[in-house]
Parts: C-alpha cells; structure tokens; sequence
C-alpha cells in the first residue's frame, strides 16, 4: 500500500462515527471526499431514495446532530446547517458510488470499504477494547440526557415562587409563674 492510500485509510477512519449503533459516515464528510458539495450529495441521494433504505442511510435528529455538534466544536462547518445530516453506513457508502457515477467516487468508495474492512479487523481482534469502547459510548449519550434534565429540573426550581416556610420543631406552652 502507498502512504497516500494509507493517509486516505487514516484520515478516512477518522470520519467514521458510532451513531445508533452503527459505524455510519456523514453526508459533509463523504461530500468532502468525493470533492463535491454536500448540496449534490443530498440531492443525488434524494433522487435516488429507494436505493437507500434505513439500514444504508438515515437523517440524524435534532438531538443526534447537536451531540455531534458538541463533540466536534473546533471544525467550523458544524455551527449552521439547514437541514438534519444524512448518515451512511457501510452499505449506503457502496451504494453511493451508484449513485455518484465518477471516477473520483469509486477511487473513494473503494479507500473507505478498506477502511471499514480495517477498522472490522480492528474490532474482531481487539473484541473486549470494542465492548468497552461501545459502553463507553452508551454511557456518555445516556449522560447528554441525564445532564439536560438536570438543568430542566434547576430551571423549574429557580422559577418556582417560594412561599414562607412554617417554623419546624416542637412548640412549648407558655408557662405563667407567678
């Protein structure tokens, strides 16, 4: 292998997200490879609906892109968006060179189908490291959740009116001595 094809595997290993349980590359990232703009990519897919199917490709929700967006807060290219990325899985990549009928894009298909080869060897033979690494990950997306409804919670307490609080303890009879 050259050192630019292995540059590509390194690189290309490194637009590789675990999102919904599946090892998926966005659409702003494939777009980039292809060297088109991420507006061609969405229409071509859109065109071609019914050769992506949910386990090929879905739109990330609100909450998915706003987590990704948290994760990769120096690259200026997530702070707007108008519409929801699209996420690819390993199929839905091969099925974009169909798709996106270049030379550019089967000489990039066939970098990422490497990589994602790689990266299953990698898994295969590290298996206890890829269990804790999805673990990991399971716990940090249950903690985005966690810590949302804990500032709801603080917001709801700050706005809340106090009302005065009756005195707690016994209270003692006056006695009259006289």
């Amino acid at each position: 292998m050259t050192t630019e094809l292995q540059l590509k595997m390194e690189t290309i290993s490194g637009l590789i997200h675990y999102i919904r349980g599946e090892k998926v590359i966005l659409d702003v990232d494939l777009a980039r490879l292809y060297e088109v703009s991420t507006k061609v990519l969405k229409q071509a897919v859109r065109r071609n609906l019914s050769r992506f199917p949910a386990d090929f490709m879905f739109e990330l929700t609100e909450n998915e892109t706003n987590s990704l967006r948290s994760q990769i807060v120096t690259l200026k290219r997530w702070q707007h968006f108008k519409y929801f990325p699209f996420a690819f899985t390993e199929q839905g990549v091969a099925m974009l060179s169909s798709v996106l009928n270049s030379a550019k894009a089967i000489e990039v298909n066939i970098a990422i189908m490497r990589a994602f080869v790689q990266m299953r060897k990698f898994f295969e033979t590290n298996k206890e490291l890829a269990e804790k690494i999805e673990e990991l990950e399971r716990t940090v997306s249950s903690h985005d959740e966690d810590i949302l409804l804990i500032f709801e919670t603080i917001k709801q307490l700050m706005h809340k009116k106090s009302q005065p609080m009756e005195p707690v303890g016994f209270k003692i009879p006056q006695v009259n001595r006289r």
